[in-house]
């Protein structure tokens, strides 16, 4: 899986909420300039991230974006989800059960369940809280 420049900069978006978390609202200007991501980009960015309920959005002078939540409680793969939709090798593996009528007897389905169950399983298993752990990143 290639994450897309979409999934990559919402991700350094939410770590950099994460580091100010509990000190108030960050603005989208400032955001960028903190994270080298274009400001018209991240504005897009952030509004499926407040539509999945992982920021909450303050207005006026001092207003800005912040963490919905702690950051112990916002996955990578909630991230991911909300920017990318669903994170999975093939649309077959999401279907409704009983719509691929090969599942039971194909190999590459059971194959690819069992990638997007663990692929999903260890992004889910990330949180931001895990991230601030690490040595700071000035990476794409």
């Amino acid at each position: 899986m290639k994450l897309s420049t979409k999934g990559r900069y919402g991700i350094r978006a939410m770590y950099e909420l994460a580091l100010e978390y509990g000190k108030g609202p960050l603005s989208i200007k400032e955001i960028a300039a903190r994270q080298s991501i274009p400001e018209a980009y991240l504005e897009q960015l952030v509004l499926p991230l407040k539509r999945e309920g992982l920021v909450t959005a303050t207005r006026g002078a001092s207003g800005g974006y912040r963490l919905s939540r702690p950051p112990k409680e916002t996955s990578v793969g909630a991230i991911l989800r909300a920017l990318e939709g669903p994170l999975a090798p093939v649309a077959c593996v999401l279907e409704e059960e009983g719509s691929c009528e090969n599942a039971d007897s194909c190999a590459m389905h059971k194959l690819y369940k069992r990638i997007h169950q663990g692929l999903n399983d260890m992004l889910n298993a990330i949180t931001l809280a895990d991230m601030l752990e690490d040595k700071p990143c000035h990476c794409a």
